[in-house]
């Protein structure tokens, strides 16, 4: 176990948008933020995201082997250009995510991984949460607890990441610590742009709907609108999570729209989840800082000011990172971790208490790393 102290620690992300692995150094003593460092991207290629693609929603087999060596490779590649790290947060690629059944799978081994860099690795987050009656997800809150006191939020705010799925962090920073009853409450919303992103991907070739170009040039199809918002998910009370492709009916809900058509109602329906996300916050938050790559999208974030009834902004307007937030968030887990301090408790995940999830493995000789 780690002593106290802030020291350096890389945090990566490969999140369920399959484009690639964020990577960013975060000085950290796993309670409070003591500066950023560099970050990298590396991007998969199509063939790595094709095998990506055919592993998701398997939990064994050769698909999995096959994702994993693209994980652990693509992230060794990236890591190993980073010096001075005293510790890496690696979370791994989700494939399949069923906290009520199977648990949750995130491909890559962090023993291989700390093999490779010959440093320190936190790995396999989810799976303690799950096994004591937890979602397993969101993991992010206890660092945007972190971010709120960083930024001196004085009132309650809201972290909104839109990536594959929408997930909402509500925040009270008055509180001293993330697991204090009251801090936090984090729930997934509901798909955001995985559904989009398959859309343009089948039709049109595209990774994505940059700058939310088709969709601006569509109409919401209000009656497909109104059957994705009659789904019981959005009844249920938090915490809860979603696995990828959980939603996977809204493509067919579009399926005979005109692109740009089917583009626009897709954007609706994930600024729409987060409306009825919001409803189940303790209070209506001072404002919503958006992460991920939806706040890249103009025609999403119009929809969600337009309904939130609050400020919405990227959270570079605090002074953050949007593209590196995750990133920066399993570093400053993997600290967590390492000192034996909670990841997640009842209001982030549903888990009975709070719990340090995560597995630490060393590289065999490989030294810590250095402090901050």
């Amino acid at each position: 176990m780690l002593k106290a102290g802030r020291l350096w620690a890389l945090g990566a992300m490969s999140g369920t948008s399959l484009d690639g692995v964020d990577a960013a150094m975060i000085a950290t003593d796993g309670e409070a933020i003591h500066g950023f460092g560099r970050t990298g991207y590396r991007p998969y290629s199509e063939a790595e995201r094709a095998v990506l693609r055919a592993a998701l929603g398997h939990w064994a087999g050769p698909e999995v082997e096959a994702a994993a060596r693209v994980v652990e490779d693509a992230h060794a590649e990236l890591l190993r250009g980073f010096d001075g790290v005293a510790l890496v947060g690696f979370h791994g690629q989700t494939l399949a995510h069923d906290p009520r059944g199977r648990g949750t799978r995130q491909a890559g081994n962090g023993a291989r991984l700390a093999g490779a860099l010959d440093l320190p690795v936190v790995w396999d987050f989810r799976s303690a949460d799950v096994r004591l009656g937890g979602e397993g997800a969101p993991l992010a809150p206890f660092y945007h607890f972190a971010c709120a006191k960083w930024i001196g939020a004085g009132a309650p705010l809201a972290f909104l990441n839109l990536g594959g799925v929408g997930n909402l962090t509500w925040v009270d920073p008055r509180c001293a610590r993330p697991e204090d009853d009251g801090a936090l409450l984090a729930f997934d919303t509901g798909p955001a742009n995985a559904p989009l992103n398959d859309l343009v991907q089948a039709r049109l070739g595209a990774e994505c709907d940059r700058d939310g170009a088709l969709a601006r040039r569509g109409r919401v199809a209000q009656g497909a609108l109104e059957l994705f918002l009659h789904e019981p998910w959005f009844l249920r009370m938090p915490p809860k999570s979603l696995d990828r492709d959980a939603f996977a009916e809204m493509v067919a809900l579009v399926g005979e729209l005109p692109d740009a058509d089917a583009a626009a109602t897709l954007t609706a329906m994930a600024a729409s989840a987060v409306m009825r996300g919001m409803e189940h916050c303790p209070s209506l938050p001072a404002r919503v800082l958006v992460t991920g790559g939806g706040r890249k999208n103009p025609v999403m974030m119009e929809m969600l000011r337009a309904s939130l009834g609050c400020p919405v902004a990227p959270v570079e307007e605090a002074g953050l990172d949007g593209d590196m937030l995750e990133a920066q968030a399993f570093g400053h887990l993997a600290v967590r971790v390492a000192r034996g301090l909670p990841t997640s408790c009842p209001g982030t995940t549903g888990v009975r208490a709070a719990v340090s999830g995560g597995t630490l493995s060393r590289a065999e000789g490989g030294a810590d790393g250095v402090r901050a």
